[in-house]
C-alpha cells in the first residue's frame, strides 16, 4: 500500500501560479504511476495529468497543456504539479493518485488517493 498527502493549495488570482506537492509513504514509490485529478463542487472527478513510474512519460488533459507541469522525485517520494496562468475554471479540489501499473487517465483505475488540496482561482 501507499499513503498520499497533498499540500500547496490556496487562493490565487487569475494568471497566478501555484505548486502542489504530494508526499507518498509506504511501498516503493517508484512502483507507482502517479496522477493528479481535480473535482469541482457538483462535478465528477476529472483527470489533469499523469506521470510514469520512471518519470519519462507524461500526459495532460487538453485544458491544462502548456500551463501545468507534472514531475516526480523518486528519491524523495514526491510528485508535484506546477500550475501557471491559472484560470477561475481551474478552481477545484486537487487529488493525487497512484496505481501499480502504467499511466492511465481513468479515475477508476487508481486505487490509492490523497485527501485533496483546495485550489481557488479568483477572477
Amino acid at each position: 500500500q501507499v499513503q498520499l498527502v497533498e499540500s500547496g493549495g490556496g487562493l490565487v488570482q487569475a494568471g497566478g501560479s501555484l505548486r502542489l506537492s504530494c508526499a507518498a509513504s509506504g511501498r516503493a514509490f517508484s512502483d507507482y504511476s502517479m496522477a493528479w485529478f481535480r473535482q469541482a463542487p457538483g462535478k465528477e472527478r476529472q483527470f489533469v495529468a499523469t506521470i510514469s513510474r520512471n518519470g519519462l512519460f507524461v500526459h495532460y488533459t487538453d485544458s491544462v497543456k502548456g500551463r501545468f507541469t507534472i514531475s516526480r522525485d523518486n528519491a524523495k517520494n514526491t510528485v508535484a504539479l506546477k500550475m501557471t496562468s491559472l484560470k477561475p475554471e481551474d478552481t477545484a479540489a486537487y487529488h493525487c493518485a497512484a496505481r501499480e501499473s502504467v499511466t492511465s487517465r481513468n479515475v477508476y483505475e487508481y486505487k490509492y488517493w490523497g485527501q485533496g488540496t483546495q485550489v481557488t482561482v479568483s477572477s
